[in-house]
């Protein structure tokens, strides 16, 4: 299935970064002065999810509260599955992230591993849009057919990527995977738990 794969692109947020506080911080201010609880919000936001709505938090008629950065950690292991990977495929960021990514991905000690940072905040395009792929393959220098696209959103991640050529894998992390491929666009090549699976699926 993953023959002649060159280039291993990655979503950030519930891929390799862990969002789940900054998403309960975020419920929680959202939910401040009203009479919804967070607990009731929190379960909405999960029905959401599993029925393919895409960001549920944002979906439920509150207000957009700021999102905490500064609540988002790496996934244990996530370096060092990443340096594994690294020591056979390039390994490339396709985010839609907010001003910084470079430094963050260095303070969660992942930048050793990285060969290309594709952030929308710095190239003024986002996932799903198809040009923000097509541009981190055009630096790349790499073919449709030879990159992976992993990531957490059917949305944002597995349709875009899939549209272009790419081979996908679904990680089933946070909110995004919680979801239910209903239509051929929307199912990956493969569905991963945790990226350490991805080191059997690559050896």
């Amino acid at each position: 299935m993953f023959k002649q794969i060159e280039w291993l692109f990655f979503d950030v947020g519930s891929t390799l970064v862990d969002e789940r506080k900054a998403n309960e911080h975020r419920i929680l201010d959202a939910v401040e002065g009203t009479n919804i609880s967070y607990e009731q919000a929190y379960a909405q936001a999960m029905q959401l999810a599993k029925h393919n709505v895409a960001a549920p938090v944002k979906c439920l008629g509150l207000p957009i509260t700021p999102w905490h950065k500064e609540d988002e950690i790496v996934y244990p292991q996530a370096a060092e599955w990443l340096a594994g990977l690294h020591e056979k495929y390039k390994i490339g960021i396709i985010a839609n992230q907010s001003p910084g990514t470079a430094d963050r991905m260095k303070t969660f000690g992942l930048s050793p591993y990285l060969d290309l940072m594709i952030a929308s905040a710095e190239e003024g395009l986002a996932k799903p849009d198809l040009r923000i792929f097509q541009l981190a393959l055009n630096r790349a220098d790499c073919l449709p057919e030879h990159a992976v696209m992993i990531g957490d959103r059917l949305d944002n991640d597995i349709i875009p990527a899939k549209r272009l050529g790419l081979k996908t894998i679904w990680v089933r992390q946070g909110f995004g995977g919680m979801g239910t491929p209903l239509t051929e666009e929307e199912t990956p090549d493969c569905c991963v738990n945790h990226l350490g699976e991805l080191i059997e699926l690559f050896a």
